[in-house]
C-alpha cells in the first residue's frame, strides 16, 4: 500500500538519546547495572506520553514498556519492537559530542578532539555506499552510542508516524526499550505477560537492508584457579602460583584458528576476555561462540582438556570448570515462524531496499526473546564499527529502518485481514 509522507525526526531524537550515558557495568550486581540507564528511560516515557501513548512507563528494572493501539478491526498478531537504552562498557559513553557530517563526500573522517582517530572508508567500506548522505559520528574520545540509539530513535520516529496517521493499518504494537543488552542481561527482567505479544523484531543491525535471523549459541565459562601460596623467600619446592597456571592455560590456547582475531563467517571461538588474581588464587572468564550447540560443547571440551593438562603439572592445586549459558541461536525458533521473516524481506523492499539476510556473529536481546517465546529477528538500525570511538551512522538509514517498521506493520495487517 502506499503510505503518507514520512517526516522524520530520527536525526534530532538521536542527537538526544546519545548525549545521555547509559554504559552497562557488568561488575555491578544491580538491576540495572547502572542507574544512569533510566534517565534515557524517563525521557523516552515523556516523549511517547507526547506522541499520544498514554500507558508508556519505566519500571523498577529500567524497562521501557508502550503500546500503540490497533488501527484495524481484524485481529492481527501483536507485534513488539525493541531496542536497548545500554552502550558497551569497552568504550567510553560519557559526555559523548555526537557531530553531523552533511553530504558526505567519501573522505576520511578525522575526528577533532583526537585526530589520531581517523575513520577511513579503506578501513570502512560502507561508508563508500554512503557518500551524499548524513554520517554521525562522536568526536574521538568516546563511542557514539548508535549502537542501539540508532534503533531506539528509530522505533521512537515510527511511533510517532503511527500517532499521527491513524488512517495507516496496523494491529496492536507494543515497544520493549531494555537495559543491560550489552553485558548480556537485557531480558532478565522483561515482565513477557505485560509485553503480551506474539512475535517480536529487535532493530539492532548494522547496514541498511539487512535481516538477521540467526546468532551465535553463547556459553560463558568461569575457570577458578586455587594454587598455593608461599613466602617468595622461601618458596622452593612449595609456591604453585596461581596467576602463572592461569599464563599457562592462555598460552596454551591455539594460536591460528578458534579465536576472534583468527575465525569469520559460521566459525567460532574460545575467547578469553579477563583474569584477574594472585599468588594463592586466580580466575579466567572465557565466552565460547558457536552457530550450533554441538560446536560449544566440542570447544568447551577443547579447553576443559587444556586446563586438565596444565593442572597435571601444578599437583597440588586444583581448577574449577564452570559453564554458564548465555543464548543459543534463535534461527532454531525462527525457522518455525518463517513467515516472521518473510515479512521483514518483504518490508525492506516496500522501504526501496533489497534485503540481505546475513547471520550475526554475536547475539541481541531477540536471541533469547526467541526462546522465551517471542520469535524475534534482527533488523537494520544503521549502526556501523559500534563498541568503538569509530562509530557511525547515517541519517539516511536511520530513516530507511523507520520506514521498514512501519511497513511491517501495515504488512501483518494486510496479510490476517485475507
Amino acid at each position: 500500500m502506499n503510505l503518507p509522507p514520512f517526516q522524520h525526526r530520527v536525526r534530532d531524537r538521536f542527537l538526544r538519546y546519545v548525549q545521555i550515558d547509559t554504559q552497562s557495568d557488568p561488575e555491578s550486581g544491580t538491576v540495572p547495572s547502572t542507574e544512569k540507564q533510566k534517565n534515557l528511560g524517563r525521557l523516552l516515557v515523556e516523549e511517547l506520553k507526547s506522541l499520544g501513548v498514554t500507558d508508556a512507563e519505566l519500571d523498577e528494572y529500567g524497562y521501557v514498556y508502550a503500546t500503540v493501539p490497533a488501527t484495524v478491526e481484524h485481529d492481527v498478531p501483536v507485534l513488539c519492537f525493541c531496542a536497548h537504552m545500554d552502550t558497551s562498557p569497552d568504550c567510553s559513553g560519557a559526555n559523548v559530542k555526537p557531530i553531523v557530517h552533511r553530504n558526505y563526500d567519501g573522505s576520511p573522517i578525522v575526528l577533532p578532539d583526537d585526530p589520531a582517530q581517523v575513520i577511513d572508508p579503506e578501513q570502512h567500506p560502507d561508508l563508500k555506499k554512503q557518500i551524499g548522505n548524513d554520517i554521525i559520528t562522536a568526536s574521538g574520545t568516546t563511542l557514539l552510542g548508535a549502537d542501539n540509539k540508532s534503533g531506539v530513535a528509530a522505533i521512537m520516529d515510527a511511533v510517532e508516524y503511527w500517532m499521527t496517521h491513524p488512517e495507516v493499518p496496523h494491529g496492536k504494537i507494543h515497544i520493549l526499550f531494555t537495559p543491560d543488552e550489552e553485558i548480556g542481561r537485557g531480558v532478565d527482567h522483561v515482565d513477557m505477560d505485560k509485553l503480551g505479544a506474539d512475535y517480536g523484531y529487535t532493530i539492532d543491525g548494522e547496514a541498511a537492508g539487512t535481516l538477521e535471523d540467526e546468532t551465535f549459541s553463547a556459553d560463558a565459562v568461569t575457570i577458578r584457579i586455587r594454587g598455593v601460596s608461599a613466602h617468595p623467600g622461601f618458596a622452593k619446592g612449595k609456591l604453585e602460583n596461581a596467576v602463572k597456571i592461569a599464563a599457562d592455560i592462555l598460552a596454551a590456547l591455539p594460536k591460528d584458528r578458534l579465536s576472534p582475531e583468527t575465525t569469520e563467517g559460521r566459525e567460532g571461538f574460545i575467547h578469553p576476555v579477563s583474569v584477574q588474581g594472585i599468588a594463592e588464587e586466580a580466575t579466567i572468564q572465557f565466552i565460547i561462540r558457536d552457530f550450533v550447540t554441538e560446536g560449544l560443547k566440542e570447544k568447551e571440551a577443547l579447553l576443559k582438556s587444556i586446563v586438565d593438562e596444565v593442572m597435571a603439572r601444578y599437583p597440588n592445586s586444583r581448577a574449577e570448570f564452570i559453564v554458564t549459558e548465555q543464548y543459543r541461536n534463535m534461527k532454531e525458533v525462527l525457522d518455525q515462524h518463517p513467515l516472521v521473516v518473510e515479512l521483514a524481506e518483504e518490508a525492506i523492499r516496500r522501504a526501496g531496499l533489497q534485503p540481505v539476510r546475513r547471520s550475526i556473529r554475536g547475539g541481541t536481546d531477540g536471541s533469547r526473546l526467541s526462546f522465551m517465546g517471542l520469535p524475534c529477528p534482527n533488523i537494520f538500525a544503521g549502526e556501523h564499527a559500534f563498541h568503538s570511538k569509530h562509530e557511525w551512522v547515517s541519517v539516511q538509514d536511520m530513516e530507511k529502518s523507520a520506514e521498514t517498521i512501519v511497513h511491517l506493520a501495515a504488512l501483518w495487517a494486510e496479510r490476517t485481514a485475507r
